[in-house]
């Protein structure tokens, strides 16, 4: 098994879509993720998979924190926006809709947000694993969510 062939697996399975950011040394960064999982209520954790070769990858490892943006089903650009490479930080907050939160910029017209603190982190491969205890949510609009299948985005 190749990294291409699970690749093309996983595709044909829908995942959520949130778009994770983070504050360091008074720079923001962020990507489009779809590996948001709910792990555990008592205490309340999450995790979140980072690639290792990602922009925001040590950032989020350094600030140790992160807030998370639930998209809506009519967020697809916003996703596709965090979800492009090698844009410079500064640059990646051009034309998006965002306010500040406690752990990073949060999205607006998301259909939630969590603010967490890391509390471990897990190597994966070319990913890692980083586990948050939510600190903070908010609920916003209702309506579909957004997911990941087949190389689109979609509301679900």
């Amino acid at each position: 098994m190749n990294g291409e062939e699970l690749r093309e697996v996983m595709r044909r399975f829908p995942a959520p879509v949130a778009v994770v950011t983070t504050a360091f040394e008074g720079e923001r960064f962020g990507l489009t993720v779809g590996s948001l999982v709910s792990l555990s209520l008592q205490p309340a954790l999450v995790g979140i998979s980072i690639g290792k070769d990602s922009s925001s990858h040590e950032p989020i490892r350094r600030a140790g924190a992160w807030t998370t943006s639930l998209l809506s089903g009519t967020q697809a650009h916003v996703a596709q926006h965090f979800a492009r490479s090698g844009i410079p930080p500064v640059a990646l907050w051009n034309g998006v809709d965002v306010r500040e939160g406690k752990r990073g910029p949060l999205v607006e017209n998301a259909l939630a947000w969590l603010e967490c603190r890391a509390v471990s982190e897990h190597d994966a491969g070319d990913h890692t694993i980083f586990v948050g205890e939510v600190e903070s949510t908010e609920l916003g609009g209702t309506g579909p969510g957004l997911v990941y299948r087949d190389g689109s985005f979609l509301p679900a």
